[in-house]
């Protein structure tokens, strides 16, 4: 190395990562799409980057980002959830002593649809969103959860969740278990489609069942 180069301090890829505050995984996703490429790269495969780069990286980052707590339901009946659900995300992001924004929708985890979920992913994409918390992994998608982690990365958003523990209600996982038969079926014809009707119908009806056994045994 000559001149300026030999005065240069290097850091690896894991030390400018923690200096700047996004993962390695994304430096590597900003070398792919050429966002931000390397200082040098060695023989071995090893990213380094240089002082200028850590100088230019902290000048253009973003100002003014904010956390945003996304609080998720599947249905109206579950409106007293939802609310306890963003007290319980707001109550947390206050410790944190840091401004931030409630996003909460009504709608099925496999519903990539929902309003506030794409007004979430919309202002990410915007650069706007410094984290994005979640009491549950499945309150932001049931299933899908990794792809929106990954689009988040791109744009140096973090997702936090609170509880890490898998907790669902019963009568989620059924209306969301229903809601992917109900798709397929209408694709299926004769005897199939029969049968899957009936799977359907039978999973409501044991719902059903059991919401009338559990309210029972309340009163008792």
């Amino acid at each position: 190395m000559k001149g300026s180069d030999a005065l240069s301090k290097y850091y690896s890829i894991h030390e400018f990562s923690k200096i700047i505050g996004v993962s390695a995984q994304t430096l590597r996703n900003w070398d792919s799409n050429g966002k931000l490429h390397p200082h040098h790269t060695t023989t071995s495969g090893y990213r380094y980057y240089s002082d200028e780069q850590l100088s230019q990286v902290m000048n253009v980052k973003p100002r003014n980002r904010i956390t945003i707590g996304y609080c998720r339901v599947s249905s109206h009946k579950q409106k007293d959830d939802l609310e306890r659900q963003i007290d319980n995300v707001k109550t947390y992001l206050m410790t944190k002593g840091q401004p931030f924004e409630i996003i909460s929708d009504i709608g099925s985890g496999i519903d990539y649809k929902k309003k506030g979920l794409r007004e979430l992913i919309k202002r990410i994409s915007q650069n706007q969103v410094e984290k994005v918390v979640v009491l549950y992994k499945d309150r932001l998608l049931r299933f899908g959860f990794e792809l929106v982690e990954y689009i988040a990365s791109l744009y140096n958003c973090e997702i936090e969740i609170i509880d890490n523990t898998e907790k669902s209600e019963q009568r989620e996982l059924v209306e969301d278990l229903v809601q992917i038969i109900t798709v397929f079926s209408c694709k299926l014809q004769g005897k199939r489609a029969d049968k899957a009707k009936k799977l359907v119908q039978e999973l409501i009806q044991e719902e059903e069942n059991d919401g009338k056994s559990r309210k029972g045994n309340v009163r008792t």
